[in-house]
């Protein structure tokens, strides 16, 4: 798997995982999917993700990730070298470092989570119906065990 990754940190937060972290987790999400990929990563703080979640989605609050598959512009031909371009992820590290703590989870495994989910969804997989959410929850789960980390939705005693 060839990754070329654009990893943009826009926040001051403290202890966000090394670039060499994220590409790891998005090269697992990807492999056996595509043999190259361009993505970038953007590492926010909550006043941009909660701006660009209004602005993308109408939820006027941050969310810990947001895909944003890249999409060709009108009238470029097919096979113009942009097959390798993914997309971008937005993924908000207070929410990220919140969420850990409140889901009883390693800081480093949701973060691999997000980054692995987000992927999927950038590789157009979703969990907007019941089939869809299985698959892609047990997709997840095997990339993330297979990357060394628990299975992703066990329930904890702060997350029942």
């Amino acid at each position: 798997m060839e990754l070329d990754l654009d990893l943009q940190v826009a926040t001051e937060a403290p202890d966000l995982p090394a670039a060499a972290d994220f590409a790891s987790w998005a090269a697992a999400a990807l492999e056996g999917r595509r043999e190259r990929a361009a993505l970038t990563i953007r590492i926010v703080d909550p006043p941009e993700g909660q701006a660009l979640n209004l602005r993308f989605r109408g939820q006027d609050r941050p969310t810990n990730v947001l895909s944003f598959p890249f999409e060709a512009p009108p009238g470029l031909p097919a096979g113009a070298g942009l097959d390798a371009l993914l997309g971008d992820l937005v993924i908000c590290a207070a929410l990220v470092s919140t969420e850990a703590l409140e889901q009883g989870k390693a800081a480093p495994a949701h973060w691999a989570h997000l980054v692995v989910h987000g992927v999927l969804h950038l590789l157009d997989y979703d969990h907007l119906t019941d089939t869809d959410a299985q698959l892609m929850e047990g997709l997840e789960t095997a990339i993330l065990v297979g990357l060394g980390f628990p299975p992703p939705y066990l329930e904890t005693a702060a997350n029942p």
